[in-house]
């Protein structure tokens, strides 16, 4: 059985993703400290972005199909809402494979602490905005 899975959710929750990214990283929040975490300054970030933004859009559209696919399994597993359901398989999914491999590949890399809790809170509100997304969708195989 393959979920079903709404494409209009997953594309407009893959450009959540973008613009949660830019506004967490932006200056005004938190992207001075993350460049001074990461060891960027201004020329480093001049040079070559576009191959990242290309990956991280691509890498987004897979965790929205792959959100929304859990979100169905979920919502066919356990019945109610929806919404919740996919909000909830999204903390899951964060809590038991993002920020739990995250938090361990960044204290082997002996990673600022800092960086790593701001790097899984932005993966959290990431993938809670594109939860809500496809939540409010539903489920539509198109």
């Amino acid at each position: 059985m393959v979920p079903e899975i709404n494409i209009w959710a997953v594309l407009l929750a893959t450009a959540s993703s973008m613009v949660v990214g830019s506004i967490w990283y932006s200056r005004r929040a938190f992207g001075t400290y993350w460049m001074k975490a990461v060891g960027h300054d201004e020329e480093s970030m001049r040079t070559g972005s576009a191959a990242p933004l290309i990956l991280t859009v691509i890498v987004s559209f897979i965790t929205a199909w792959v959100l929304a696919g859990a979100a169905a399994i979920a919502q066919n597993f356990y019945g109610g809402g929806f919404l919740a359901n996919t909000l909830l398989t999204s903390v899951i999914l964060w809590a038991g494979f993002t920020a739990a491999r995250m938090a361990t590949h960044d204290a082997f890399d002996r990673r600022p602490w800092g960086l790593t809790v701001l790097n899984i809170a932005h993966e959290l509100v990431t993938l809670l905005l594109m939860a809500l997304i496809i939540g409010l969708f539903g489920i539509s195989a198109l």
